[in-house]
């Protein structure tokens, strides 16, 4: 229940900053054909909505308002964001460019977009249970290399067999299979026992630099657990790095076409990084349909629907040739996974802090 309510907790989050980047205009309901001084700003007008500052002309005063005001500005639900969904997800090209060429009033901004989309998928991720282990027991990372963290583990999980063993009546077949278990432990028990003993890295200096080996990768070494927790917590709080991230090297891809600008650029990605986070949210929500058929069609989305949308947004947007568009695709999966580690080692960096 508690990834339940973090999960619901994180979208409602990443709603109301969305809708902060991209406010709706004015509030309440409309009320046609009447003169009014609006309530903001003062001025009068005849009509639904204040021509100085947006303000509707009817001011909600029920439950009921509050409740649509919420559901408004947490999920968007206007025609922006339906007119925004499906040019996203099939023919992002055109949105793309459309937007950029000064189409603003009907669609999300990418924004926006994006910041609702990644809360919404870190928090469905956090109501399925898709994080990052956290629950590391003591001595784990000391057992790969001391034999006798080992050596106690397989004493522990024989002691805890024959105790089950013990508990159950004469000719059960479950002792059977308890007494091959121990059997193959013990064998594994005296393996370990007669290995070399295992290598002290307490004092090797991984990278040589003080601040890196006593600091980050000696937070690492100290404390996995709370690392990957802050990991996982700051992914999706500093989300939007993968934004400045990725602009340099869509740039580098038309660096000798000027007519395509900076700008140009970070509304391809950031639209992209929108889509990419809708397309998780439902390879999450097809991967816990009981029976596992969810699984195959979330491999074909990854492995199919990605990379063919990134193509298609790629050529559209820019006006490409099939060519001049495919070369460009597939420098771009290059540097992809360059920003993915950029992302990462940023994510690690901060962590330590």
């Amino acid at each position: 229940m508690s990834g339940l309510g973090d999960g619901i907790g994180t979208a409602i989050e990443g709603g109301l900053l969305g809708r902060a980047v991209e406010p709706g205009a004015g509030e309440g309901q409309e009320q046609a054909g009447s003169a009014t001084v609006c309530a903001n700003c003062g001025t009068g007008f005849t009509g639904k909505f204040c021509p100085e500052c947006g303000q509707k002309a009817h001011i909600h005063r029920s439950l009921a308002a509050i409740g649509h005001d919420i559901m408004h500005g947490v999920l968007h639900l206007d025609g922006k964001l339906w007119n925004t969904l499906p040019l996203l997800a099939f023919k992002p090209g055109k949105l793309t460019r459309r937007y950029v060429d000064g189409e603003r009033a009907k669609f999300v901004s990418p924004m926006a977009m994006f910041l609702f989309t990644v809360f919404a998928m870190f928090a469905v991720f956090q109501m399925v249970g898709v994080t990052a282990p956290t629950d590391f027991s003591e001595g784990m990372i000391e057992g790969f290399t001391d034999n006798s963290v080992v050596e106690k583990r397989i004493q522990e999980q024989i002691t805890a067999l024959e105790q089950e063993r013990d508990g159950l009546p004469e000719g059960a077949p479950r002792r059977e299979e308890i007494d091959s278990e121990v059997e193959a432990l013990t064998g594994v028990l005296d393996a370990a026992a007669s290995a070399p003993a295992g290598i002290d890295t307490s004092n090797i200096k991984v990278t040589g630099i003080g601040f890196l080996d006593e600091g980050i990768i000696g937070k690492w070494k100290s404390n996995p657990g709370l690392m990957l927790y802050k990991l996982q917590t700051n992914a999706y709080k500093f989300s939007w790095l993968l934004i400045p991230l990725s602009i340099p090297f869509v740039w580098l891809l038309f660096a000798w076409r000027r007519q395509f600008k900076a700008y140009d650029h970070a509304v391809f990605v950031t639209y992209s990084l929108a889509f990419m986070s809708l397309l998780f949210i439902a390879m999450s929500l097809l991967g816990v349909i009981p029976g596992g058929w969810g699984n195959g069609i979330a491999a074909i989305l990854l492995t199919i629907g990605a990379p063919l949308h990134l193509y298609k947004q790629l050529r559209h947007a820019y006006g490409l040739t099939r060519f001049s568009a495919l070369w460009r695709f597939f420098a771009l999966l290059i540097f992809i996974n360059l920003v993915i580690v950029l992302f990462l080692q940023t994510l690690l960096v901060l962590g330590a802090f």
